[in-house]
């Protein structure tokens, strides 16, 4: 299959954009965070930024076999879009709002549109399907850590 570059780059570059746009939003949430008393097994401040650049990327490339995929890819892309959404704005409710309890609750509505979205990119493309997992994975670890700075 041939790349096709100008979609690879825009699905690639999609994801970075909503997250890089929240995280500047969220202004000195990550400062904040550092000040937090977090739950055990909390991560370095230093790791989410990789991390979540890594997952984007991942996301970004499973959209992108998902875009060129030869079956409909409509209800998928919904999907990615809507757990997009969600994405954004969970930092912005966590870091900038402190809102933390509501952070949770939106944080499991985020889960749950990753798993719809896995479940629609596994339909269209097995391998963007199971690109999809460590965002899964990594969501529901930012979901223990955020109920521990709630409670």
């Amino acid at each position: 299959m041939k790349i096709q570059w100008k979609k690879l780059v825009f699905c690639l570059l999609l994801p970075l954009f909503v997250g890089g746009l929240s995280a500047l939003l969220t202004g000195d949430g990550m400062e904040r965070f550092q000040t937090l008393n977090k739950p055990p097994l909390s991560p370095p401040g230093w790791l989410f930024p990789i991390a979540w650049t890594i997952l984007y990327l991942m996301m970004g490339y499973a959209s992108y076999l998902v875009l060129t995929s030869r079956r409909n890819p409509k209800n998928a892309w919904i999907a990615y879009g809507v757990q997009l959404f969600f994405n954004f704005f969970w930092s912005i409710i966590f870091f900038r709002f402190e809102s933390y309890l509501f952070a949770f609750i939106w944080l499991v509505l985020l889960w749950a549109a990753i798993i719809v979205t896995t479940r629609f990119f596994c339909l269209v493309n097995r391998t963007a399907g199971y690109l999809m997992i460590p965002y899964l994975v990594w969501v529901t670890f930012a979901g223990y850590l955020n109920l521990g700075v709630y409670l």
